[in-house]
């Protein structure tokens, strides 16, 4: 039997180590929040549009708000939002078909396939900009035409981030599939109508990550509509306003774009954020 000293040293020290854990949370996020408020608190700012060394505004007003429906930002908005929504359509459909390929059925040439598209995946995107750009030019897809080309290169190879969702996919008995089959069900049917709805986490997780990513590219996105407002996403629009001739007169509208632009994501992720845990941790239980 523990003695009870021994057992109330073990609580102390216990709540000892959970206190300073929670402090350095707490400092964590203060470190991490202290932009975001920040930036939350410039977009109010109405006395000036140009940086200033104080946070808190003088006159609080919405004019910068006002400002971003009379400029190009609902254009770069919108051109964020189709390519973000088109990916998180297209995108899942590919990975999660590729994921249950990959879990279910046993064909020639498989493990060279997964591990081909595994080494193929740890060289960075950027090694291929400049071929990518040239056939995107090749087919009038840049510039003013950029999103229907951003569209095509990040729905093209999507199905080459399989992993999580196919460590999940293993996760599920495949006894269930073969049930199925045995009730006449075809292979769509069985991924539609069985597969699906028990992968609730990994197909939210998978749409999630498929609409993140186009919303916040910066470089390719640049790359490929360089010098045309019309063809810009938000990342690129925005950073076009904090130029050298441009920030002292954009500074605060960039502040207010930068806000509305979070404000789509943090939505998603306050809404979905169990299922997202839940597709992460489901998908890293076998490989």
């Amino acid at each position: 039997m523990m003695s009870k000293d021994r057992k109330l040293g073990m609580k102390a020290k216990e709540r000892i180590g959970n206190i300073f854990v929670y402090i350095m949370l707490i400092i964590m996020s203060i470190i991490w929040l202290t932009p975001f408020v920040c930036i939350v608190l410039q977009s109010f700012r109405v006395e000036s549009t140009w940086q200033v060394g104080y946070v808190m505004p003088k006159e609080w007003g919405l004019d910068n708000y006002r400002a971003l429906f009379d400029s190009d930002f609902t254009t770069w908005y919108m051109n964020t939002l189709i390519i973000a929504v088109v990916c998180a359509i297209v995108n899942p459909l590919m990975v999660l078909s590729m994921s249950y390929t990959l879990s279910r059925f046993r064909f020639k040439m498989r493990k060279p396939l997964m591990k081909f598209m595994l080494i193929l995946g740890l060289f960075p995107g950027i090694l291929a900009m400049i071929i990518l750009y040239r056939l995107l030019k090749d087919m009038g897809l840049t510039q003013e035409n950029a999103v229907p080309g951003l569209i095509l290169v990040y729905c093209a190879s999507s199905g080459m981030g399989y992993y999580i969702a196919k460590g999940f996919f293993d996760t599920i008995s495949t006894s269930l599939d073969e049930s199925a089959r045995i009730d006449g069900a075809n292979r769509m049917q069985v991924f539609f109508k069985i597969i699906m709805p028990l992968a609730k986490p990994i197909v939210i997780y998978t749409v999630l990550t498929a609409f993140m990513a186009p919303w916040g590219d910066f470089m390719f996105a640049k790359f490929v509509a360089f010098g045309t407002s019309k063809g810009m996403n938000v990342a690129v629009g925005l950073w076009s306003w904090l130029t050298k001739d441009q920030i002292n007169s954009r500074y605060t509208m960039f502040c207010a774009g930068g806000v509305i632009v979070a404000i789509p994501v943090t939505l998603l992720f306050m809404f979905l954020q169990k299922y997202y845990v839940e597709g992460v941790t489901g998908g890293a239980v076998k490989g």
